[in-house]
Order: structure tokens, then sequence, then C-alpha cells
């Protein structure tokens, strides 16, 4: 799995480079800002897939004494990065715009500009569209950020396209700042959004996939046996996923019992999640007087109330830290 991210990183930094060469000399026999945009970005690009390489490497080294989750937090780190660097991008194109406002320079070869900037965004819309796929695939938010990045650069490259094109035919050269200007303010939203998932992941903050991913995976699988799961923590890191849970069972289960249910339920979670899978289960002993409303076992020796409701597990109620009764009214 490692191997494969790291081939795709490679691909993306080498078309990365070929791009910014063909963007670059496209300005050049240009002098067009709104082109400049592109080029700029494709200077991220570049960077973006070499921190993206080594990040990778990182993430795919195993857990150590310093590290004991692992190391694939530096995927979040990565993510960020490039979203600073997008957004570092935008503010310049933003300076050149206005400075070409005031002090205006003369466009040339419009036409030929443009097949450039449409070749170099066709290219990367398809290497977009593949690095997300594999990132989903491969659960890397390195590669779906990359590839989030590419099909966002394919996006711009073709408005850009339609505008320079307008600009062609009309001869109003005033437009080159304005569509350099407004496609910078794209810009500057689309690495915002990677540094903000970039901070959230960094902080720990729940990812509603994974949660859900998970609360589907133990719904499909659950037994009566498995009386209620609360206290629930999700945390992914890279393709690695850490998921901790209290359990409560019968009180009159054995130790043995009690050990083979907790391992039945890792088993469950560890078969459902192609990556690895750390499970922790907290086992607690049922309450009677608490549990014996929502209990499903139906041969139980020791009930004291009748059923009389059945909690469906949710990624609300499962999340929280309330043993037994949650989610009931009394």
């Amino acid at each position: 799995m490692e191997r494969e991210k790291s081939f795709w990183i490679r691909i993306s930094f080498i078309i990365s480079v070929i791009l910014l060469i063909v963007k670059f000399y496209s300005y050049y026999i240009t002098n067009s800002a709104a082109i400049l945009t592109d080029a700029l970005e494709s200077i991220v690009n570049v960077v973006a897939a070499g921190f993206a390489s080594y990040s990778i490497y990182l993430s795919s080294r195993p857990r150590d004494d310093n590290h004991p989750y692992g190391h694939g937090k530096i995927e979040f780190f990565s993510a960020g990065v490039e979203g600073v660097l997008i957004m570092l991008a935008g503010l310049f194109i933003i300076y050149q715009a206005v400075y070409n406002l005031f002090f205006p320079s003369g466009l040339e070869k419009l036409l030929e500009g443009m097949i450039l900037v449409a070749f170099s965004g066709a290219v990367n819309g398809i290497l977009g569209v593949l690095l997300q796929k594999k990132g989903k695939k491969l659960n890397s938010i390195t590669l779906e950020a990359s590839g989030k990045h590419l099909l966002t650069d394919t996006f711009t490259s073709f408005l850009l396209i339609l505008g320079v094109l307008v600009i062609y035919l009309t001869g109003l050269n005033f437009l080159d700042s304005v569509i350099a200007i407004l496609f910078s303010l794209y810009i500057l939203y689309s690495g915002y959004g990677l540094v903000r998932k970039s901070v959230g992941g960094l902080m720990d903050e729940a990812d509603p996939v994974a949660v859900e991913s998970t609360v589907s995976a133990i719904n499909k699988n659950r037994k009566n046996v498995w009386i209620d799961i609360h206290n629930m923590r999700v945390q992914q890191y890279g393709g690695d996923r850490h998921v901790d849970l209290h359990l409560t069972l019968p009180y009159y289960l054995d130790l043995e019992q009690v050990h083979n249910e907790v391992e039945e339920l890792e088993k469950v979670l560890e078969d459902d999640w192609p990556g690895i899978m750390e499970v922790f289960v907290h086992a607690d002993p049922c309450i009677p007087e608490k549990c014996c409303h929502y209990c499903q076992i139906a041969d139980c020796p020791v009930r004291k109330f009748p059923v009389d409701t059945k909690i469906e597990w949710n990624a609300l109620n499962m999340s929280k830290n309330q043993k037994h009764y949650h989610d009931l009214s009394d």
C-alpha cells in the first residue's frame, strides 16, 4: 500500500515539474497576469508534491517508542503546508494583478498561450481524478489533497482560458488583471479548505466519515449480548484508524466469555478497514435496574424487568460518555 502511494506521488511530482515549465513558457510568450496565476500555482504543485512524497515515506514508518500511534499525522501536516502555499500564491497573484492595472504591459500570442494552458489543464485533470481515487482507496489524505488541488487547478485553467479568450476577442487588456484577481480569490478559498482540514486532523477533530463507517460496521454485526456501546472515540491518521469504546456485557459472563466477545467486536472492526486498525475495548458489566429495559437477550437468566425499548446505535449516542442507559428518557 505504501509503495503504491509513493509511486503515485512521484508521478505527480514529475508531471508537475513538466507542466511548470509549460505554464511559465506560456506566461513568457503572452506576458499575461491571468496566465501567471496558473504558472505560480504550478510552483505550489511541485513543492507540495515533493513534500507529500516525504510525508508518505514518513507515515509508512512503523510506530516506535516516541510515536506510539505511528507517523500518520504527518499527512495532515503535508495537506496544511499545501494549503498555505496555495494561499501565498493567491496573495502574490493579487499583488501582481493590481500592479498591472496601474502599470499595464502589452499582451502577445494569447492564442498560443491558451493552447498550452488547455493542455496543462487536461493533464492535471486526468492526474487529479486518479490521485483522488487512489487516495480514497489507499486511505491517504495526502493523495486526496493533491488530487483535489489538481482538479481545482484544472477548473481554474479552463475558466482562465475563457477569460483570456474574451481578452483576445475584445482587446480589453485590463480584463487580464481583473480575471487574475477573481481567480486568486478562488485559489485562496481552496487553500483555506485544505488548511482547515489539516488543522482539524492535527487537533483530533471528529471525522464524521470515520465515525459513521465504524458505527455502520458495528450495526451490521450487532449481537444481542452486546447490550450497549458508549464512549466511542475514532481517530484516523493516514491509513491507520484507532477506535476506543466501552462495551456493556451481561455481568454473569466469566472472564473467558468476556474476552471472546471483546475479540469478536475487535475483529468486526479490523475486517471492515483495509488499513491498519487498532481497537481498544473496555468491558462494562450490565446493571439490571438500568439495562433490563433495553437488553435484547431473549433468554436472560437474571432479567428483572421486561424489555420495553431498543436503542438504535448511532454516532451521537455511541460517542457519549454515559453508561448503560443513554438515550432513555427516564
